[in-house]
């Protein structure tokens, strides 16, 4: 049962057709003053197709080798930069041995001022700092007996 208060309008859809054109005829270009050859191939039934002759495809031009190889090139680069880094070590292993003598150098001075100091510290005039003196006269020993 259809309640009036509730009634809605009901909407019905038909289906249209959908019409399909033809896609457009495929367009060769054509350069002005040059109309390109029409062929025609008969088919084994007898039936005969025609149409523009295809040219084929050129191949691309060969890229010209250059006169020497690349692998010479890059054996050539890796002797050089081997070359410059060998150089460079040199320069490395001649700057640590001087650093090295410099050191040892100092290292040296050091020594000898430290050892001069302490010597000078020893052999100094020791007799002044309250030690005992000993003054040593002519003696005359006699059967062991000491006369002084």
């Amino acid at each position: 049962m259809i309640h009036p208060e509730r009634s809605t309008a009901v909407e019905i859809h038909h289906p249209k057709p959908v019409t399909v054109h033809p896609p457009a005829a495929l367009l060769v270009p054509v350069q002005p003053g040059h109309v390109p050859a029409v062929a025609s191939v008969v088919l084994p039934d007898g039936r005969v197709v025609t149409g523009y002759a295809i040219e084929p495809a050129k191949p691309e031009p060969v890229a010209v080798k250059p006169p020497v190889s690349r692998a010479a090139v890059n054996i050539a680069l890796g002797g050089v930069g081997f070359l410059a880094v060998c150089g460079g070590l040199l320069l490395l292993t001649t700057f640590i041995t001087a650093l090295t003598a410099l050191i040892t150098q100092l290292i040296t001075l050091a020594a000898v001022i430290f050892g001069g100091w302490i010597a000078v510290q020893v052999f100094s005039a020791s007799g002044h700092q309250g030690g005992t003196t000993v003054n040593i006269r002519k003696a005359v020993i006699k059967r062991n007996h000491f006369h002084g």
